[in-house]
């Protein structure tokens, strides 16, 4: 208890010791701060440069952080890059196969433009279907019917020549017997010569010659054109080139391939079977009615004169 009673009173000396030191102490830093300021200035810039090196260390830690997060953001934004860019692809992939189809499709179209025919003539354009049976043995379907005009007898061309003609027709479809058919009649002229014959299949890859007069006045390499005879096929139309097989006989290569058809013009062509009449005028039953009429008027003028 005495030790306590003694304590106390050098406890509280202490504390006002301490509070008027701190006081003290402020005072005066408020006074040098107010008087000398450049001394904190190099006492901050001091701190500053010592803390500096640990920020940096500091700062690490929350920079790579930063990068790890950037770098997710990334990957994220790069996965669905690449998805728009798959799905982007796929798109110009179609669109190239559908541009490199319409650019054949065009080129084949362009092709059978080149065939030369008579401006008279009217056409049709279709595209041929590959046909395994029938009635004949060499046909082929044509996607042009009676709708748009096609009739038995019509002739058939592609972007080489003549490739038959329609032996039967529906509502949308039409079926054309080839040149290289065993019932294929079709009259033609051998060039330059211009012997007539008749081109008839066999069904063999190359058709014969029929009813040529001339046998020797025609060689290989001679062009095969349509002569036009019987107003069914117009004339001039390529059919192929002679060749000699090795037995000896002229055949003739068509220029159209039934392995590669596809785009086909049927011609709309009719002969003109009616011809406007027009008489030969008639010199034989003198002058005509109104100069007769008109020399009988003078001569009844003069008459009257002559008698007076």
């Amino acid at each position: 208890m005495d030790s306590n009673r003694t304590a106390l009173p050098f406890r509280e000396f202490s504390h006002r010791i301490s509070l008027v030191f701190m006081l003290t102490l402020a005072a005066a830093l408020l006074l040098l701060g107010r008087a000398e300021t450049y001394v904190f200035d190099q006492a901050r810039q001091v701190v500053t440069d010592l803390a500096a090196p640990l920020l940096e260390i500091a700062s690490r830690p929350v920079a790579a952080a930063r990068r790890i997060i950037e770098r997710t953001d990334e990957y994220a934004y790069v996965f669905d890059e690449n998805e728009r860019l798959r799905a982007e692809n796929a798109r110009l992939l179609a669109w190239k196969e559908m541009a490199l189809n319409l650019e054949a499709r065009v080129a084949r179209y362009e092709a059978l433009l080149n065939v030369q025919l008579d401006p008279s003539i009217n056409y049709v354009s279709g595209r041929a279907v590959s046909d395994a049976g029938g009635p004949f043995v060499d046909t082929v379907l044509v996607n042009v019917g009676r709708e748009q005009g096609a009739k038995s007898g019509l002739a058939v061309v592609d972007t080489d020549g003549l490739v038959g003609r329609i032996v039967s027709t529906g509502p949308k479809a039409s079926r054309v017997l080839l040149l290289t058919d065993l019932n294929s009649r079709i009259p033609v002229v051998i060039e330059p010569a211009h012997f007539k014959a008749v081109l008839a299949g066999d069904n063999t890859e190359w058709p014969k010659l029929e009813y040529l007069t001339n046998v020797s006045a025609v060689s290989p390499g001679d062009r095969v054109v349509t002569s036009g005879d019987g107003g069914l096929i117009p004339s001039g139309l390529p059919v192929g080139l002679v060749i000699q097989t090795n037995d000896g006989n002229l055949r003739v290569q068509t220029f159209s391939d039934r392995g590669r058809l596809d785009f086909v013009r049927v011609l709309q062509y009719e002969f003109p079977w009616q011809v406007e009449r027009q008489d030969p005028p008639d010199v034989l039953k003198g002058p005509p009615a109104s100069s007769s009429g008109s020399a009988a008027t003078g001569s009844a003028a003069v008459a009257p004169g002559g008698a007076e």
